[in-house]
C-alpha cells in the first residue's frame, strides 16, 4: 500500500526566521498565528531578529534604544519583529543607538541568511547576500 503524503501548508511572503512548527498564541485574546512553512526568511525578519538580540545583550527596553534612535518604541518594535521595512536611515540610527557598525549588522544578517539556507538546501554564496543588503 503507498503511503500517502501530509496536506501542503499554505506559503507566505513574510515567513518569520526558523517557523518549522505551528506558533502559539500566548494570549487568549489573541489568535495563534499561522502556520508557516520552511521557506528562506526575508531580509526585515532578520534584521528585526538581530537588531532584538543586541538590544537584549545590552539589557535595554525598547524605550531606552527607541529615545536614543529617536524613533518610536512601536515603530522599533514592529522593527524587531519584521512587521516594517526600516528605511537604511532608520537602520543607521538603530544601529547608532546600539553602538554597532552597519557592516556589523549586514554581516551578521548574511552569516544568518547563509545558515537558514544551507539548512534548507541548496546553492549558498555569502558574497551575493552581503551584495544585497
Amino acid at each position: 500500500m503507498a503511503e500517502t503524503a501530509p496536506p501542503p501548508q499554505p506559503v507566505h511572503d513574510d515567513v518569520p526566521p526558523g517557523a518549522d512548527a505551528a506558533p502559539s498564541s500566548d494570549r487568549p485574546d489573541r489568535p495563534a498565528p499561522t502556520v508557516w512553512t520552511r521557506r528562506e526568511p526575508l531580509w526585515r525578519h532578520l534584521v528585526g531578529e538581530r537588531l532584538r538580540q543586541l538590544r537584549h545583550l545590552r539589557g535595554e527596553t525598547l524605550d531606552q534604544t527607541a529615545r536614543r534612535a529617536g524613533i518610536s518604541p512601536q515603530y522599533l518594535s514592529e522593527i524587531e519583529r519584521g512587521v516594517k521595512e526600516p528605511s537604511s536611515e532608520m537602520i543607521a540610527a538603530i544601529t547608532g543607538a546600539l553602538d554597532i557598525t552597519l557592516v556589523d549588522l549586514v554581516s551578521a544578517v548574511a552569516d544568518r541568511l547563509v545558515t537558514v539556507r544551507t539548512t534548507l538546501g541548496g546553492p549558498t554564496c555569502r558574497a551575493a547576500f552581503a551584495l544585497a543588503a
